[in-house]
């Protein structure tokens, strides 16, 4: 039976979702802002939050620097996200169709490969830690934790995303609800088990950091949690009704996503900052290293609450991933997209889980390298939404004639500047492919590569404001002209695929 997001039985057998980047009629519209919890709870309830608490301290911060960092950075970014998602219910459509309205039908095809890029890389990393962590289980129990145990767990990981993925929006939601539930109080028994191993005088002798040092752990946090679901925000909130709550949408996604995480924080900084040996672990296996300090007879419990807060991350990725595919020009049906997803997916993980030495470097330069194009996109649609005192014309985002436009000149332009001011004040040493960034250090006297500032991250912050005031700017006029027009016709059969 399908559960629908409100609760009730919708009487008939889960079947794989026919929607793609068409627009949602009123008549396939249910739930309330309220049910946007359980996704979005479910896809960052995952002990991976525990191992943000060591990748903060990391930046040589004290426990209160970090605890303030990371409350910041995850409820703002998560915020950012409760805005975009008010777009999915005003125009019911994924984000990166609804993107169209400021980018122009083919104009938007870039930032939805940028869309694309970092929703695979985020799967992929999910896959290959829930891969990690179960080798390490069965290592610590005698059951082999070697190669033939990784293969399998990949199997059984990337089978579970990617059918979550290809079947769609109704398995989604009754997953998340099933992730969230389970996870959650297993969660709650890992941190009872290994609360003493936390030794407060220890965690509170952790010396404070620089400005900057403090600076760049937020701006981490908000790469590693909301500015990586920005750009799939819409994608769920867009099955609402027209009637709901832009308060509750924002209200609801911001809380969902944010609960777990902030929890789950506070712990991990607790637990790193008591032991410098785990803070270290973590950066190697974020998830194995916090079995470490378990008993044996919950490693199977840890493993099953680890896997499944990974999948209920990945899912949403491969599903979100799919669409941006779609949107950013493959015509080709929503399932086949998920499926070309699944098996990048998969290759990436063999890579991660197999090939790479240095975990947290490279994932850390991931997160930020494509966390500045994803903050000038940010800027750009939340500002381009604030503009906007209708709904979106569903037809006009289909076509290339249409109100939007084609290709949107002012828009592309101020995000591939926001880029490449953004990614001139970042720096990923830990990453050599990367350490072409931080051109702009020394010309603006930030002391260069080696300098203070060169770990602050400031490019993101930099891409967000530049985005947003920009589009403020220099895109009032253009949205003014298009609300003035009449509403187009319905959307046919033959756009869908532009």
């Amino acid at each position: 039976m399908v559960v629908s997001p409100d609760g009730r039985s919708s009487g008939r057998l889960v079947q794989v979702e026919a929607h793609g980047l068409d627009v949602i009629g009123d008549a396939e519209r249910k739930g309330s802002p309220r049910t946007l919890f359980w996704p979005w709870f479910g896809a960052n309830v995952s002990i991976l939050g525990l191992s943000y608490g060591a990748f903060a301290l990391g930046f040589g911060i004290s426990f209160r620097q970090a605890l303030l960092a990371g409350v910041i950075g995850i409820v703002f970014s998560f915020l950012l996200c409760g805005f975009v998602a008010v777009a999915g219910k005003r125009g019911s459509a994924p984000t990166m169709v609804l993107s169209r309205a400021a980018y122009g039908v083919r104009g938007n095809r870039l930032p939805s490969v940028i869309s694309w890029m970092l929703t695979v890389g985020w799967e992929t990393v999910l896959t290959a830690l829930a891969a990690m962590a179960t080798a390490t289980v069965f290592g610590r129990l005698g059951w082999g934790g070697g190669t033939e145990t990784k293969v399998v767990a990949l199997i059984v990981v990337g089978a579970l995303t990617v059918a979550g993925g290809v079947a769609g929006f109704d398995l989604i939601m009754q997953m998340q609800t099933v992730i969230t539930v389970v996870t959650g109080v297993l969660t709650v028994v890992y941190i009872a088990l290994v609360a003493d191993h936390i030794h407060w005088h220890t965690v509170n002798a952790v010396p404070a950091g620089s400005t900057q040092a403090f600076i760049g752990a937020l701006v981490f946090m908000m790469t590693g949690f909301g500015l990586g679901w920005v750009n799939a925000a819409a994608d769920y909130s867009r099955y609402l009704p027209r009637r709901s709550s832009g308060r509750g949408v924002i209200g609801w996604t911001t809380f969902g996503a944010s609960l777990a995480p902030l929890l789950l924080l506070v712990f991990g900084l607790l637990l790193a900052g008591s032991s410098g040996d785990l803070d270290k672990a973590v950066a190697a296996d974020p998830i194995g290293a916090l079995t470490t300090i378990l008993p044996t007879w919950f490693l199977i419990p840890f493993a099953a609450a680890a896997v499944l807060g990974l999948v209920g991350g990945a899912v949403l990725d491969i599903y979100s991933s799919g669409l941006a595919l779609l949107a950013a020009g493959l015509r080709v049906p929503r399932p086949v997209a998920a499926l070309v997803d699944g098996a990048l997916m998969t290759a990436g993980s063999i890579y991660i889980v197999f090939f790479s030495d240095n975990f947290l470097g490279q994932f850390i330069g991931f997160l930020t390298t494509l966390g500045v194009p994803v903050a000038a996109w940010c800027g750009v649609m939340l500002a381009d939404l604030a503009l906007r005192r209708r709904d979106y014309d569903e037809g006009d985002l289909f076509r290339r004639e249409g109100r939007y436009g084609d290709v949107a000149v002012v828009p592309l332009l101020l995000t591939l500047a926001a880029t490449v001011l953004g990614w001139g004040l970042v720096t990923n040493g830990a990453a050599g492919w990367l350490d072409w960034q931080g051109y702009l250090l020394q010309p603006l006297g930030l002391g260069g590569r080696t300098g203070a500032w060169a770990y602050a991250n400031l490019g993101v912050l930099a891409a967000l404001v530049l985005g947003f005031l920009g589009t403020l700017v220099l895109s009032r006029g253009r949205v003014r002209a298009q609300e003035q027009q009449d509403p187009s016709p319905a959307v046919s059969e033959e756009v869908l695929g532009a």
